[in-house]
């Protein structure tokens, strides 16, 4: 019985595959093909399902976008990368811009075939994120530019026509801070390290923030050297060049773009969900927040500010859509990570022994009072001279605890990065409602792409000098602390809604979780912080200083670990936040997440806080 024909999709998806693991030289290399968001996370790169009619555009974009996957592989190395990002948000998109550059035009410079797909891929990305739609310099991410700007001095090529009016709002501009830095990116170009230096000077020369070019000549100077980043250009270019022809593929791993916050195409801002917000709108925390003169620190002026919090929202997550559309997006939650549900629940299991054991009754004995000690009965029975003894219970350090998780939910966190977070999210809130824990489950992301409402009142008002944030705030109350687990459960399939994750001011959004917290009654509070990136909003960064967002999250972790009760930890998905938070861990796949959430808060909860410790007790 003959089988059942193969799809004609199939031979590409393998021949694609194979040439992508020939390119990055990595032959654990695994390529998958699916509806999810394209990228690259660790040895795992996932390109989209090509049509079943193979047409050619959409061929060379998939091969384009699995060649970039497969070139980072190959030249770049991921952990000097990370101890030579410079500070300041916009700093570090434009950071990882140029580097991405470079190693797309090794490949360019070498594979003519890989060209053509990097073009093609190119192209799709400038047209995708609306790049002939933009009208003046602030609407251009300046990240985006110098990328595009970069890869022209390296490879020769055009800027594709759908970039070249963005790009020449900046040019000139940037041409005359930095054109020499631009000139030297090429004769560094197999050398990450020293290509970096040069980056760095561009980001300095061109008032982004850097002010720490001098780690680089600190670096040492041996052993990363000649990481996978820096491969010697000797190699056989005609090798590559037959396999490139043959296949090639991938997308630009999200880092530079997500990090410029520009990821997707700007969408519409929900309507009708609009409330009024008063400092954080939460009344419970009113009057605690850190006064400015505090988050400033070293005895500057606070110098972060909104320019209008009209447009802000505190939003409950089933209003931002009806109980249809959570259902369903809750039901696609399941599917998705119905492998990992098994695991993340092993983990959450032995939180919750660990945890429950910790809740053991304990007892003072030997007391004048409180209830009769049935055990000591026998010695006053022999000898009814001795007293009766009492016992009494005592209050466990654990019953008076809250944990919040907020959750970063910016464009970079589109895909498996979000939804494993839902999951992960889900499973500890279950876990520690069993142990007598109350949970609260927090998002952060704007209203809109590039500034919104705020933005348009900025531009009627004549675009005063130095306006602060300037974007509409969107706080997500998936779960409050009082809810119980079953009614919220829903809700955090809201995570998936197509259009909702956008840019991330995490400053004003630690805030505001913080300001939560300090109003809750339990003794101790946990605030648990989700993030894969630094904060990034490109209307506010356009206006402002390059280190504007970057800075007032420093302030007030600072604030927050010196000076308040609430207990501060922090996950990076593929981001270093121990750069910012002193109880931090960072994990380069989404997949890690659910055992490093276990960890940090059973690290969290094995520590007894300064204010709960009590006596030596003896258990029952």
């Amino acid at each position: 019985m003959a089988g059942k024909p193969e799809s004609p999709i199939e031979p590409f998806k393998r021949a694609l595959s194979a040439a992508t693991r020939a390119i990055s030289h990595d032959r654990d290399l695994q390529v998958s093909y699916g509806p999810e968001t394209p990228g690259l996370r660790g040895k795992r790169a996932r390109l989209p399902v090509p049509g079943r009619d193979l047409p050619a555009a959409e061929v060379a974009q998939i091969r384009g976008l699995a060649d970039a996957m497969a070139l980072r592989l190959r030249h770049h190395d991921d952990s000097l990368h990370s101890r030579l990002l410079p500070q300041g948000g916009t700093a570090r998109a434009v950071f990882d811009a140029v580097e991405q550059a470079r190693v797309e035009a090794i490949g360019s410079n070498r594979m003519a075939g890989v060209a053509l797909n990097l073009n093609a891929a190119l192209d799709d990305r400038c047209k995708s994120r609306g790049y002939a739609k933009v009208k003046d310099r602030s609407e251009a991410p300046l990240a985006d530019v110098l990328g595009l700007l970069a890869r022209e001095r390296l490879t020769g090529q055009a800027i594709p026509a759908s970039a070249q009016k963005m790009v020449g709002y900046w040019r000139d501009w940037i041409e005359e801070k930095a054109g020499g830095d631009l000139d030297q990116l090429m004769t560094k170009i197999g050398d990450q390290r020293a290509f970096a230096k040069v980056a760095r000077r561009l980001i300095k020369d061109l008032d982004l923030g850097d002010e720490e070019s001098g780690d680089l000549d600190d670096e040492s100077e041996g052993e990363d050297d000649n990481a996978e980043g820096q491969q010697p250009q000797s190699e056989s270019d005609g090798e590559d060049s037959e396999q490139g022809e043959a296949a090639s593929s991938g997308m630009q791993q999200a880092d530079a773009a997500d990090a410029s916050g520009g990821e997707a195409v700007e969408m519409e801002s929900e309507s009708g969900m609009e409330q009024e917000v008063a400092g954080s709108g939460e009344e419970a925390g009113k009057g605690r927040r850190p006064p400015g003169s505090d988050m400033a620190g070293h005895g500057r002026e606070a110098t972060y500010k909104a320019f209008t919090k009209q447009y802000d929202e505190v939003v409950v997550a089933d209003d931002l859509c009806d109980t249809e559309e959570l259902a369903r997006l809750r039901h696609h939650l399941d599917q998705q990570l119905s492998h990992l549900q098994s695991v993340v629940g092993k983990l959450a299991n032995r939180l919750q022994r660990r945890l429950l054991a910790k809740q053991t009754r304990s007892w003072d004995f030997d007391l004048e009072e409180g209830i009769l000690d049935a055990a000591r009965l026998a010695r006053v029975v022999a000898n009814p001279t001795l007293p009766l003894s009492y016992k009494q219970e005592t209050d466990t350090d654990f019953r008076d605890t809250v944990v919040t998780l907020l959750i970063d939910n910016s464009g970079s966190m589109r895909g498996r990065p979000i939804t494993v977070a839902a999951m992960c999210a889900d499973i500890l809130a279950r876990t520690l409602e069993r142990c007598a824990v109350k949970v609260e489950i927090l998002g952060f992301t704007t209203r809109a792409w590039k500034g919104g409402q705020s933005r348009e009142k900025w531009l009627s008002d004549s675009k005063p000098a130095h306006p602060g944030r300037l974007n509409d705030l969107r706080h997500i109350v998936y779960k409050g602390a009082d809810q119980p687990w079953r009614r919220a459960r829903r809700n955090l399939g809201l995570m998936l809604r197509e259009g909702l994750l956008k840019e991330n001011i995490d400053g004003e959004a630690l805030l505001w979780a913080h300001e939560r917290l300090i109003g809750r009654p339990e003794q101790r509070r946990i605030l648990m912080v989700i993030s894969d990136g630094a904060p990034v909003d490109d209307s506010t960064l356009s206006v402002n200083p390059g280190n504007y967002l970057d800075r007032h999250l420093r302030e007030v972790i600072d604030w927050i670990e010196k000076r308040s009760p609430v207990e501060l930890t922090a996950i990076g998905i593929g981001h270093d936040v121990t750069r910012y938070y002193k109880r931090a861990v960072t994990i380069v796949d989404a997949e890690q997440l659910g055992g490093a959430m276990m960890e940090k808060l059973a690290e969290l909860f094995d520590e007894a806080p300064p204010m709960l410790r009590v006596g030596p007790r003896r258990a029952a």
